[in-house]
């Protein structure tokens, strides 16, 4: 058995659990604070390959090994290592307190409904994206993707509680900033977890829509579940499809372009993403914000006209594109030029298809399409049921075929990783 015990953030070691072990593999300072047995192999944890065959060394000895992590280490851990490489039924896991559980009880909140990213050796935009999107997240850290990258990133209204040393007596500190002030400051490599906050929703997570009702479940949800101006909304029937060649997920990014009522945007929020909307008439952008606080997400949304509005935005993930006159193909081109997965356009005018599928191969993508025609179900005199038919709308996609590098988090203005020995 390889025994995996939890340590680091105030929970001693249980009595005993290095008696008989052969090998002990840790970080330095895990071991520098263990009593390891003096005819025990001692391993310091660096690069995790040339660790595990030690550890496969001594299994195939039947000697007893012990690792020492950091917190709860089946927690974004080195469990996950061990037991792809020797079986989840040789680990004996005795977890300690996770670095997220110890900075949430640092400022007394509940984690619940926490959102916890890792931005260890994963693309520092994921974190951001979730920051943006959900009110109350945790980041686990690591080299170039701490405290002051985030604070670079996030919006410049949330706070950054930025708990180091979690667990030690004289070195533990826990800071709340500003992103600004986390931008500002040299952090070093102590850093083993960030929360981002925004204040007005961090309490509860909740979604409630106007009125006390509950939020309604699943998604294409139904046009009345949206504010609108005389119907001018993407039908639940195109939204469903639009959102399914999306893909919006949490960590990602989505642009919803010509929002209107901002139904695609609140639907992409409502799956986890982080979104922007960009509407170019005050009344749509009110109402995309009312939207949004109905059905408990939140959207930035963007007063402007497209394509102009969009070059102080961070690269999308996915962008959903509708209305637009003659300035589509314009529009679409800009989005292509910037997005890292997909675009979908909807369009009511047929001779505009073109001219944005153009736009879209042009820029790499391969691109497919569809025109929808649906007829609802209605009520008619004397309980009987015709078929309204809906008007019909084109819907245009395309994906990437290629890998898109350079991308940028930047925002607008309104770790150690948990687990592994180090």
């Amino acid at each position: 058995m390889i025994t995996v015990v939890g340590t680091g953030t105030g929970a001693p070691l249980p009595p005993g659990v290095l008696a008989g072990a052969r090998l002990v593999v840790g970080g330095r300072r895990h071991l520098a604070a263990a009593p390891v047995p003096e005819d025990a192999e001692r391993v310091v944890l660096g690069p995790l390959a040339p660790a595990l065959d030690v550890v496969e060394r001594h299994l195939d000895k039947g000697h007893r090994v012990v690792v020492l992590a950091s917190g709860d280490p089946g927690f974004f851990g080195i469990v996950r290592a061990l037991a792809e490489r020797f079986g989840a039924a040789a680990l004996d896991v005795r977890p300690g307190v996770s670095s997220v559980a110890a900075a949430f009880a640092r400022v007394g909140l509940p984690w619940d409904d926490a959102v916890v990213v890792s931005a260890h050796g994963r693309e520092l935009r994921t974190a951001v994206h979730a920051c943006r999107a959900h009110p109350k997240v945790a980041v686990l850290t690591g080299p170039g993707a701490g405290p002051a990258e985030l604070g670079a990133a996030v919006p410049a209204d949330r706070l950054l509680v930025v708990a180091s040393a979690l667990g030690d007596p004289e070195r533990e500190r826990v800071e709340r900033v500003t992103p600004a002030e986390a931008a500002a400051r040299d952090w070093g490599t102590a850093v083993s977890v960030v929360l981002c906050l925004d204040g007005s929703r961090a309490l509860s997570a909740v979604r409630t829509v106007a009125g006390g009702r509950a939020e309604p479940a699943g998604w294409a949800l139904a046009e009345d579940e949206f504010a609108h101006r005389d119907s001018m909304i993407t039908k639940f029937e195109v939204r469903a499809l639009a959102l399914a060649r999306l893909g919006p997920r949490l960590g990602d990014l989505v642009w919803d372009v010509g929002a209107g009522s901002g139904s695609v945007a609140v639907e992409c929020a409502r799956l986890g993403a982080a979104v922007v909307a960009v509407e170019k008439a005050a009344d749509g952008v009110q109402r995309i914000a009312a939207n949004a606080r109905a059905h408990g997400v939140y959207v930035d949304v963007v007063c402007d006209m497209a394509p102009g509005a969009l070059a102080g935005l961070p690269d999308p993930d996915a962008v959903f594109v509708g209305g637009g006159g003659t300035e589509l193909p314009a529009i679409v081109a800009a989005c292509a030029a910037r997005a890292r997965r997909t675009v979908v356009v909807a369009m009511a005018a047929l001779d505009r298809v073109p001219a944005a599928r153009a736009a879209l191969t042009g820029a790499g993508f391969s691109c497919d399409g569809v025109l929808l025609q649906s007829s609802r179900l209605a009520p008619l005199p004397g309980d009987v049921t015709r078929l309204a038919a809906t008007n019909p709308v084109f819907l245009l996609w395309g994906t990437r075929t290629g890998t898109r590098t350079g991308t940028r988090t930047g925002t607008r203005t309104p770790l150690s990783q948990e687990g592994v020995a180090q």
